[in-house]
């Protein structure tokens, strides 16, 4: 069992007999009352999101996510194949499923696929990911004294906000928590 204050994001957790994952988890103390925990969950069958409010301190299920090693091999129509880094079996996922992992995935790259029993239900980033900066806006001189910021588009697809001084075909790091740029690589 599990209690509130335990619960990070991308847990899962069983629920009124099925299986959540937790998106997002915020400590409330409003006023004279006690505490409460809002969290954001999403379904991991169905997909669906679903912001729930439950008393600090309550119990919940945790289930248990086996992970293997896999590596991404390619997107097609919307589904992410995988193959299985020890016994090369291949495995399907739909966008769905993976979130905002997506969002930085790209091909040859190794990462944690989560299945509860046998079913594939998401993937696991390692904490930072480096990627091309396939467009962005040239910065001017003289506009590196402050710290201002222009979108990049990244090999992936994702729009970020890069400082100024990041030009096209220069790689950098980024937060897969987050979304935000860290450094350039």
């Amino acid at each position: 069992m599990i209690s509130t204050g335990e619960l990070r994001r991308g847990m899962a957790i069983e629920l009124d007999g099925e299986l959540w994952s937790v998106l997002e988890s915020t400590h409330l103390k409003l006023g004279r009352g006690s505490a409460q925990v809002r969290m954001k969950l999403r379904n991991v069958k169905t997909g669906t999101t679903v912001e729930r409010t439950f008393q600090a301190g309550e119990k919940f299920r945790r289930a248990r996510l086996d992970k293997n090693t896999v590596q991404y091999l390619y997107r097609e129509d919307g589904i992410y194949h995988f193959m299985d880094t020890q016994t090369f079996e291949q495995t399907a996922i739909n966008r769905d499923q993976l979130g905002d992992v997506a969002d930085f995935l790209k091909d040859g790259q190794t990462l944690e696929l989560l299945t509860y029993q046998d079913q594939p239900l998401g993937a696991d980033l390692p904490p930072s990911v480096e990627l091309e900066v396939i467009s962005t806006d040239p910065g001017l001189r003289g506009d590196t004294a402050t710290a201002g910021t222009k979108p990049a588009t990244l090999e992936t697809g994702l729009v970020i906000q890069v400082p100024l001084f990041v030009n096209q075909g220069d790689r950098v790091r980024v937060d897969t928590r987050t979304g935000q740029y860290l450094e350039r690589a």
